[in-house]
């Protein structure tokens, strides 16, 4: 790749000079030390030792190398944390992971324990579920709950406010039964009616509780737990389990491969839930939509996110009709390709248009962004609209 470098004449006084020694020190950084055969580039220390852990797992001659012993692997990780950033780190491990096989180290728990933690990570080792050593299943359940916590702790706060903000809107109810007036927002609402020569207050219009002490929407998770839905399967375990404890929704979580599980009873515990998963493994989604059919009980009240890359292994055909005949009952179908940080993935075009003539649209979805997406779907917004605001492409 050429540099190209400007005489400070380019430049107006305002912008910072171009600093030609930081420029070619990053370059020889990211290009290695074929790049630089003659030690031209002069690197610190620091740099040196920096130079020397990317070498290991990007140059091809060297990077089996890195594989070859746990010390060497133990040595590696530490250098990563000494001389990188968070981001950084949790990057080249998840780079390791892929170019140098080294998921045999997450069956190792004095390895594992030098991992930073992310998403990224608890799926790769969810993945490995199966074939987790007894020794190591204990430091591989921490390093998870590490995950889950952290992120439980960002999504919770939005997630009750969203949910329970538009259940409140979603409920008023200005025609009560008797014992469903709210009496005091009643009298509130009517005060410019008051009636002096009565003493009274006669109101025009009667606020109520709703529907006080029921669920008021059912949201069932549909999650594909195939091996390219697997940081997915993570964040929807975790906003699961959030919305399940809130009291004023039922909240199902039913995860699919070419079997159906219903792991709802384990909500309570996203850790737990997630161990139970089987990630990996082909996808039945109309065998899923049977199933899910059967926990639809108030359609009206119910919003289905199905959460799926939709490349069908079963019945394209009959999962196009259950589609169709949950959609007409009157439920809020949802698509997610994804619900993480990296954006959609390689999905089935041909499906997804098929759901869009139905007018169920699909697209990814962040974990951040999912409470204001329940939240629109439970004041029944134009969810493309709510789309475009955010600035989330639909992919139909």
């Amino acid at each position: 790749m050429p540099l190209y470098c400007f005489s400070s004449s380019d430049y107006s006084e305002e912008v910072e000079p171009y600093n030609m020694e930081e420029t070619v020190l990053k370059w020889r950084l990211i290009l290695g030390r074929p790049a630089d055969p003659d030690d031209a580039v002069q690197l610190s220390q620091m740099q040196q030792g920096m130079d020397a852990a990317l070498d290991l797992l990007y140059n091809e001659e060297r990077k089996s190398g890195l594989g070859n012993s746990s010390p060497r692997i133990n040595r590696w990780l530490k250098d990563i944390r000494q001389y990188f950033p968070t981001s950084i780190v949790q990057l080249l491990q998840k780079d390791a992971l892929e170019r140098l096989g080294l998921k045999r180290m997450l069956l190792e728990p004095e390895l594992l324990e030098t991992i930073v933690p992310d998403i990224d990570l608890a799926a790769t080792i969810l993945s490995l579920n199966q074939i987790l050593p007894e020794q190591t299943r204990e430091t591989a359940r921490k390093v998870v709950r590490q995950v889950v916590e952290e992120l439980e702790k960002k999504l919770r706060q939005p997630m009750q406010q969203a949910i329970q903000g538009s259940l409140h809107r979603a409920v008023r109810n200005y025609h009560p039964k008797h014992n469903e007036i709210n009496w005091h927002q009643t009298i509130r609402k009517n005060l410019k009616h008051y009636q002096p020569d009565y003493q009274t207050i006669i109101p025009e219009r009667l606020v109520g509780f709703g529907r006080k002490g029921q669920h008021l929407k059912n949201v069932i998770l549909l999650i594909d737990q195939s091996g390219s839905m697997s940081t997915s399967v993570v964040c929807a375990a975790i906003l699961g389990s959030i919305m399940a404890s809130l009291k004023s929704i039922r909240t199902n979580l039913v995860v699919f491969d070419t079997s159906v599980v219903d792991l709802t009873e384990m909500l309570n515990d996203p850790v737990d839930l997630l161990f139970a998963a089987q990630l990996g493994g082909g996808t039945d989604i109309d065998k899923a939509l049977g199933y899910t059919q059967s926990l639809i009980q108030r359609p009206a009240d119910t919003i289905l996110v199905l959460i799926s890359d939709l490349f069908e292994g079963g019945n394209p055909v009959g999962m196009l009709q259950k589609t169709a005949s949950i959609k007409a009952a009157g439920v809020q179908f949802i698509t997610l390709l994804a619900l993480n940080d990296d954006g959609a993935p390689s999905y089935n075009r041909d499906i997804a248009e098929q759901m869009a003539l139905l007018d169920i649209p699909a697209f990814a979805c962040t974990p951040q962004l999912f409470p204001d997406l329940m939240a629109a779907a439970i004041n029944k917004n134009d969810l493309r609209e709510w789309s475009a605001r955010n600035n989330i492409s639909i992919k139909n």
